[in-house]
C-alpha cells in the first residue's frame, strides 16, 4: 500500500448509491420518463437562474436589487441592524463629517460547495475616518491556526468532540465611545427625512474601531462568567470546575469552536451565549475558516480539499497531469534568472492562495515560502514551480491532518534544521522547524534567515532558536488548557556543533558574533524548558522545510506530520 494512504471503509459514509434502490424497496426506472417541451419563456427563465447562480455576488447595488434573493438579504441586514437599536436618525451636527456607507455581497457555501446563505452586509467607509477624531483603538486579537490545530489536537486526544457557534452581526454588539455620523443606506432612505444622516450608538461593519468594540465586549463576558484568558493567546478562553472539569473556547472574530470534558459546562456555556447573543448553533465542528473538519471516535481529520478544488478551477489546472512531490530536487530559483517576466498580479495571488492552504498542509510550506520570495517580478520559471506545486495538489486534494487518540505519548514534540546559504541571490539559509502534538503537526515554518550564516553550524544554531522560541509559546498555550508541561520540550536537531553552542558559552571565537537574539536558547536550556536532542539526517523531520526533496524521502516525512489521505470510519 502506498505510503500515507489509510484503509477506506465506504460503510461510514452517508450518500446514498446507485445500489441503495433496491434495498429501500424503490424500483429504478426502466427508461427515462418522458420529457416535458418548454415554451421559450421557460427557457430563458433558467437561463437567467442559471447566469444568477454563476455570478452569485454583484458588485454594485443597482445590480443587486434585480435579484429577490439579494433583496431579502438587504431586508434582513436591515432588520439586524434596527434590532440592535444600532442607530438613530439626527441632523448632521456642525463641523462633523459623515461616513459613507456601502452594501457587501458575499454567497457562504458550505464544505460541500452548496450554497448556504446569500449574505449581504451594509459597511462604513472606514477609510474616511479621522485617526483622534473618529476612532482611537482599532486592533483586536484573532485566533492563530497554530492555537487552532493545538486545540483539536487535544481534543481528538481526549475523545472530546469539537462543536461551534456563530454570532452574527457580531460587530453590532460592540458599543462605540466615539461619535460617528454615516449616510442612510442607500435603497433605505426614510421619505422627507434624505438630508438627515444615522448616528451611531453601536460599531458597524467597515469601521476602524469595529473589530476591537466587538472584541472587548465578549472578552468583557467571558471574564463575567468565570473565563481565564490566556496571556499568550488572547483568543483562548478556559474554564475550570472542580479539579477535572474545564471547558476551552476559542474565539475568531464572530467564529466560536469550544470543547470541553463536561457536558454541562457545554451546555452552561451554549445557554449564556445565546442569552446574550444572537447566536447560530453550528453543532459539531464541520467547517471552519476554509478548513473542513471530520470527527470521530478515534480522531479529528483536517483538511482543505474544496479549496483545493477551487484553486486549481481558477488556475485552469483542473484536468492537470499531478505529481508526486511538489518540487524538482535539483532546480535553484533566483531574482534574476534571464527568463521572461510573467503576470505578477497572478503569480501573487496564486502564492496568496498556496500559503493559505498550508494551514492544513504543511508539506507544501518550503515550495510556498520559497517561490514567495519572487513575487515582486517573477518570471516564467517561477511560475511553472507553482503550477507544479498545483500539479502535486491535484493528486493529494484530499491529503489533510490526522489527530488520533491512538498514541502512546502526548508530549510536545519538535525538529529544528536549516539549509547553508541555500539563497543563491544572497546566500542566506532557511530557517525550517516543526512541532508535533501527538499523531499530527501543529505548528511548523519555513523562512529566510535575516542574517548570513557563516557555517552551517551556525544557521542550524539561529534555525533551533527560532524552533525554541515556538516551543516556549507552544508550552503556554498548553499550560493555559492545563496540559501540565513538566519535562523539557524536545527539540530534535542533527548537528552535534550546534547542540554543543546551545550547552554552553565556551565557543567565544565562533559565536561572538552572533546577534544576542540568537543566544536566547542557552538561557531555556538552562532553565530545563528545552532539551535539544541529536537525531541523523534520515530523522530529521524539519528536513522537509529546508529543501527539495525526493520522493521516497518526502513521502516519509510527510507522513511523520501526519499528512495522509484518511477516511474516517465512525464519524460523531
Amino acid at each position: 500500500m502506498e505510503q500515507g494512504v489509510q484503509n477506506v471503509d465506504d460503510s461510514s459514509f452517508s450518500t446514498p448509491r446507485l445500489e441503495s434502490f433496491t434495498s429501500t424497496g424503490v424500483t429504478p426506472p426502466s427508461s427515462p420518463p418522458r420529457k416535458k417541451m418548454k415554451s421559450l419563456a421557460e427557457i430563458y427563465e433558467q437561463i437567467e437562474r442559471c447566469q444568477f447562480t454563476q455570478v452569485t455576488e454583484p458588485n454594485i447595488f443597482q445590480d443587486a436589487v434585480k435579484y429577490k434573493e439579494w433583496c431579502d438579504a438587504m431586508d434582513e441586514e436591515i432588520k439586524a441592524l434596527e434590532k440592535h437599536k444600532t442607530w438613530e436618525l439626527v441632523d448632521l451636527p456642525d463641523n462633523k463629517e459623515v461616513v459613507g456607507l456601502k452594501w457587501v455581497y458575499k454567497t457562504k457555501y458550505r464544505s460541500d460547495g452548496s450554497i448556504q446563505k446569500y449574505k449581504a452586509r451594509l459597511v462604513a467607509k472606514g477609510y474616511m475616518q479621522r485617526e483622534g477624531i473618529d476612532f482611537e483603538e482599532t486592533f483586536a486579537p484573532v485566533a492563530r491556526f497554530d492555537t487552532i490545530r493545538t486545540v483539536l489536537a487535544l481534543a481528538a486526544y481526549n475523545k472530546w468532540c469539537v462543536y461551534q457557534f456563530d454570532v452574527k452581526s457580531a460587530f453590532l454588539n460592540g458599543v462605540l465611545d466615539e461619535e460617528v455620523y454615516v449616510q442612510q443606506p442607500q435603497g433605505y432612505e426614510i421619505a422627507g427625512e434624505e438630508n438627515k444622516v444615522y448616528k451611531l450608538k453601536k460599531a458597524l461593519y467597515g469601521l476602524k474601531q469595529a473589530p476591537r468594540a466587538w472584541y472587548d465586549r465578549i472578552n468583557g463576558h467571558f471574564k463575567l462568567h468565570g473565563f481565564h484568558r490566556s496571556e499568550s493567546e488572547p483568543t483562548l478562553y478556559v474554564k475550570l470546575r472542580g479539579n477535572d472539569e474545564v471547558l476551552i473556547v476559542c474565539l475568531y472574530v464572530d467564529d466560536l469552536i469550544y470543547t470541553s470534558n463536561s457536558a454541562a459546562l457545554i451546555a452552561e456555556f451554549k445557554n449564556f451565549m445565546i442569552g446574550e447573543f444572537e447566536m447560530t448553533d453550528l453543532g459539531l465542528m464541520n467547517y471552519f475558516l476554509g478548513l473542513e473538519v471530520k470527527q470521530s471516535d478515534t480522531g479529528i481529520f483536517i483538511s482543505q480539499e474544496k479549496y483545493v478544488n477551487d484553486l486549481l478551477e481558477k488556475f485552469q489546472m483542473k484536468d492537470c497531469n499531478p505529481v508526486k512531490f511538489p518540487m524538482n530536487t535539483n532546480q535553484k530559483f533566483s531574482l534574476n534568472d534571464g527568463e521572461e517576466r510573467v503576470d505578477g498580479h497572478l503569480y501573487r495571488s496564486l502564492i496568496g492562495s498556496m500559503l493559505y492552504l498550508t494551514n492544513s498542509r504543511p508539506d507544501i510550506m518550503f515550495a510556498t515560502s520559497l517561490l514567495s520570495r519572487f513575487m515582486q517580478n517573477p518570471s516564467k520559471l517561477h511560475y511553472g514551480a507553482a503550477k507544479r506545486v498545483l500539479r502535486y495538489l491535484k493528486g493529494t486534494s484530499s491529503y489533510g491532518i490526522w489527530y488520533t487518540n491512538d498514541v502512546d505519548n502526548f508530549q510536545l514534540c519538535g525538529y529544528s534544521d536549516s539549509d547553508w546559504a541555500g539563497s543563491v541571490d544572497d546566500r542566506r539559509s532557511t530557517t525550517g522547524y516543526i512541532f508535533n502534538l501527538g499523531s499530527g503537526a501543529i505548528a511548523w515554518s519555513s523562512k529566510k534567515q535575516p542574517s548570513t550564516a557563516l557555517s552551517s553550524s551556525e544557521a542550524e544554531y539561529m534555525a533551533a532558536t527560532s524552533a525554541a522560541c515556538q516551543a516556549v509559546w507552544l508550552r503556554r498555550i498548553l499550560e493555559d488548557m492545563k496540559q501540565h508541561q513538566n519535562v523539557p520540550t524536545v527539540v530534535h536537531c542533527d548537528n552535534q556543533s550546534t547542540i554543543a553552542m546551545t550547552r554552553n558559552s565556551v565557543f567565544h571565537s565562533r559565536t561572538r558574533h552572533i546577534e544576542t537574539r540568537h543566544h536566547f536558547i542557552r538561557e531555556l536550556v538552562d532553565k530545563g524548558s528545552i532539551k535539544m536532542s541529536y537525531c541523523s539526517t534520515d530523522e530529521q523531520l524539519a528536513d522537509i522545510f529546508t529543501k527539495p526533496l525526493g520522493y521516497e524521502k518526502f513521502v516519509y516525512f510527510r507522513d511523520m506530520l501526519g499528512v495522509v489521505n484518511f477516511c474516517i470510519k465512525g464519524e460523531c
